[in-house]
């Protein structure tokens, strides 16, 4: 296909139609993740009680309770997120989540839609200075 031929709001309805696809097709994984888990639970109840048993007792040796009370603390996050730095206005950063305002103000300024994942992370590379924590 030549999309060199297509006007910029076709190429954004051609985006819009490829969204809509990925979303439909994540939500039929979702389903069939779900319809398979189904399946292999009604086998694996099956073979427990082919065997005489009861699922409750097998399930128990699978999984064990956790122990009550361990007063055991929460591990610190290792996680570290890329900052990203307005190279114009070093007071100007974003790290991750909902855009600030002048973040979507320069990508309007440069070209760029806010709203587009693709034209969000161009940005962030061509434009913003990243800085890892």
């Amino acid at each position: 296909m030549e999309f060199q031929q297509l006007s910029l709001e076709q190429i954004r309805e051609r985006l819009q139609e490829v969204e809509q696809n990925k979303a439909d097709l994540e939500k039929a994984l979702y389903e069939r993740w779900n319809e398979a888990k189904s399946e292999l639970a009604q086998r694996v109840r099956g073979m427990i009680e082919e065997h005489g048993y009861e699922a409750e007792e097998i399930m128990a040796m699978v999984m064990p309770r956790k122990r009550r009370g361990s007063g055991g603390t929460r591990a610190k996050s290792s996680r570290s997120y890329v900052r990203y730095v307005d190279p114009q206005n070093p007071e100007n950063v974003y790290v991750r989540g909902v855009l600030p305002g002048w973040m979507k103000q320069k990508m309007i300024e440069q070209g760029y839609d806010p709203t587009v994942k693709s034209d969000r992370e161009a940005f962030k590379t061509s434009y913003l200075q990243a800085v890892q924590d």
